[in-house]
């Protein structure tokens, strides 16, 4: 894991919450909670799963205070429990599938998605960029889990490669060789959409 400044005030608080300052907690949350529910809302593609597993994440930290290694920085091992925490949520999702909105309803012969109310915007109230970014959201989140998770951790929390190792568990070299496969694969599924934009 990447070695802690000294005066780190992560450290600080967690130093006082295995010291049993039970309200250190809060001041951890309130540097970290913001980023880490957009780092889950870009893994899980789901806000509801995101707020679930940022405060799961939290309750971890507090019930494993005592394990905390003092030498490391506390964002590391913040995203290495959320990881984790991601990881079960979509052995989790295997196991349990949910009914797609685009699935056929047997009675209707129609998709769920058809049957529900339109609130779309008209055309010329939709943005080229909205229509980007959504296409860009979806492909990340159809990667592979061990490319979305360090392309995600890469672009969006900027974390480095040795940073983004020590959360995965692996080196930099294979972290950047997975980003290097995440961005290819994105180039191929987005293409379409870089020609339409030409």
């Amino acid at each position: 894991m990447t070695p802690a400044s000294v005066d780190d005030p992560d450290q600080k608080d967690m130093a006082r919450l295995v010291a049993g300052h039970d309200a250190a907690l809060n001041e951890l949350m309130g540097r970290h909670a913001e980023k880490l529910f957009h780092y889950l809302v870009r893994s899980l593609q789901n806000e509801e799963d995101a707020a679930d597993l940022a405060q799961e994440t939290f309750v971890r930290i507090y019930q494993n205070r005592a394990k905390f290694d003092a030498s490391h920085k506390f964002s590391t091992w913040l995203y290495v429990i959320a990881t984790n925490l991601v990881k079960s949520r979509y052995r989790y999702r295997t196991r349990h599938p949910q009914v797609s909105l685009d699935a056929e309803n047997e009675t209707t012969g129609e998709s769920f998605r058809e049957s529900m109310p339109e609130n779309n915007p008209t055309p010329s109230e939709s943005l080229q960029g909205a229509e980007r970014a959504e296409a860009v959201r979806q492909a990340v989140g159809q990667l592979p889990e061990e490319l979305r998770t360090p392309l995600i951790l890469a672009e969006y929390e900027e974390l480095s490669h040795a940073e983004i190792g020590a959360i995965l568990d692996c080196t930099p070299k294979a972290v950047e060789t997975r980003i290097y496969r995440a961005r290819k694969l994105l180039r191929e599924n987005l293409g379409w959409l870089l020609e339409s934009y030409a």
